[in-house]
């Protein structure tokens, strides 16, 4: 919005019904910030704990699809041997 030049900051911090300068401080804040704290730090990459978080997210998945599918064949068995 405002970086592009379409509008001030006053007309952006008007539009968002934000308090008069909180952009220009947030902006400030931001360029002090190092580049450490980069909004996606480690470029994309998971952490050790948060890559094996996802495995076991997915193993716990697959298991519970596999779980819903012996309930139906137990089902249908029992039906079966009435």
């Amino acid at each position: 919005m405002y970086e592009n030049g379409e509008r001030t900051i006053t007309e952006v911090e008007h539009e968002l019904g934000i308090t008069a300068g909180l952009l220009w401080k947030w902006k400030e804040n931001l360029n002090k910030q190092p580049k450490k704290n980069e909004a996606f730090p480690g470029n994309g990459r998971l952490t050790d704990t948060e890559a094996r978080i996802r495995q076991l997210e997915r193993e716990n998945a697959l298991l519970k699809e596999d779980k819903e599918i012996l309930k139906k064949v137990l089902t249908m068995y029992s039906k079966d041997g009435r």
